[in-house]
């Protein structure tokens, strides 16, 4: 990678995203792709260049592709589960139309493309028990039928057109930099929020919610190996299955009493939230990214805890 374009670099994992490739790749090959109203603020903003990048706009993308020379692009822009759920048309538009459009313009300028998958492309007929890479995707929300759609279709563009695609299939991800978006698993980000205030956390879903989960810093490693591996070695492109750590919210509200030994906890389980939660993977089968690039993370659920309240502590002035 040379020239890299972030589309949706203002999101949830785009501005992180942004940022790490910035620090290895040079402040000045990282243009920040941004929708008008979610310009790019701070750090994300100061740091290097910014461009108005619409996904569902193909002749804006076209001309920031030419305009800076851009070789890679990561497209991630998308609506997350439970706003996709509750705007279905609106998350194919940008999911799925955006993605051709990207396609298409990294087919005509030779571009390296990375969409993220998520946990979401199954469904309750998958194996939920160490979920294999290749299996059975019949997700029954509109946000898993979009993730399904864009493995299929960036395969596609990489064997009919020779568009270099590659995907992960990311579990819930977990940051103390943005806030949650209105995804499923955003019940394990908010906790840590509400320990570290000291106030009573009401979970969304009930005990024994088993869901895939990785600490942000691992989600761009995996990320950015990817779109580094050597593509000879590649069986498989779109998508990965990666996975860290797997957890209910039992057993993450343990791990921060362990810190936090007032912290309170309680269930008001909300009936769309849990029934996305139950059609996911309890934990993924990850060996096929280990095998062909690599793939290992960094953080275990306690690793991840004591890192995560040491810096909201910072952050929230606590």
């Amino acid at each position: 990678m040379k020239n890299v374009l972030v589309v949706g670099s203002t999101g949830q994992i785009g501005s992180e995203l942004t940022r790490e490739l910035r620090k290895t790749y040079g402040n000045e090959h990282v243009v920040a792709g941004y929708i008008p109203g979610a310009e790019p603020k701070g750090e994300l903003r100061d740091s290097g260049p910014s461009a108005v990048a619409d996904v569902t706009n193909p002749t804006m993308i076209a001309e920031v592709v030419r305009k800076y020379d851009i070789d890679t692009i990561f497209n991630m822009a998308a609506l997350l589960s439970v706003v996709a759920e509750s705007k279905p048309q609106l998350a194919w538009h940008i999911g799925i139309n955006g993605l051709w459009n990207i396609l298409e313009v990294a087919r005509e300028n030779h571009c390296a493309v990375f969409t993220p998958s998520s946990i979401g492309s199954f469904g309750p007929t998958t194996p939920h028990l160490m979920t294999p890479q290749d299996t059975v995707q019949r997700p029954k929300t509109m946000y898993g039928i979009t993730k399904v759609t864009t493995e299929l279709l960036s395969d596609y563009y990489f064997l009919k057109y020779g568009v270099d695609t590659r995907s992960v299939r990311y579990p819930g991800v977990i940051s103390y930099v943005t806030p949650p978006g209105g995804g499923t698993t955003d019940y394990a980000v908010d906790i840590y929020y509400y320990a570290v205030r000291g106030e009573r956390f009401v979970c969304p879903l009930k005990p024994g919610t088993l869901m895939d989960m990785i600490y942000m810093p691992d989600a761009l490693k995996a990320t950015m190996m990817l779109m580094e591996a050597n593509p000879d070695k590649l069986i498989h492109r779109n998508s990965f299955n990666i996975a860290s750590m797997s957890f209910g919210p039992e057993t993450i509200f343990e791990e921060i009493r362990k810190h936090k030994p007032t912290f309170e906890m309680v269930y008001e389980v909300d009936p769309l939230k849990q029934g996305i939660a139950d059609s996911w993977p309890d934990r993924m089968d990850d060996s096929c990214a280990r095998e062909e690039w690599g793939w290992t993370p960094d953080y275990d659920l306690s690793a991840m805890t004591t890192d995560m309240l040491d810096k909201l502590a910072i952050k929230l002035g606590r």
